[in-house]
């Protein structure tokens, strides 16, 4: 399967069929269709809670930015590869995909 790369405009939402609940203030999740089981931790919920409505790269960047006083590099890196992931393992998708 060949990933999409993200761009700060790409615009992304939760995919359907997914329990996620909290546990000790991270997000835990199951995948129904593929039958895994993935801990997001604290930030990768607040992440979550981002794009239960479609939100770009840039503005979830934004976001976390206020929310922890990180340096816009930084959160870059650290979210990015993130979000690319959670694509990678249809967890998300890009706004407009099916």
């Amino acid at each position: 399967m060949k990933t999409k790369s993200l761009s700060m405009d790409t615009v992304l939402v939760q995919c359907e069929g997914n329990i996620v609940s909290d546990m000790d203030g991270e997000k835990v999740m199951l995948s129904i269709e593929r039958g895994k089981y993935f801990n997001l931790g604290q930030v990768g919920g607040d992440i979550w809670e981002l794009i239960g409505t479609p939100r770009s790269v840039k503005e979830i960047v934004e976001e976390l930015r206020k929310s922890y006083e990180i340096d816009l590099e930084i959160c870059e890196q650290d979210v990015i590869p993130f979000l690319q992931n959670l694509l990678q393992e249809d967890l998300i998708r890009i706004s407009g995909d099916k």
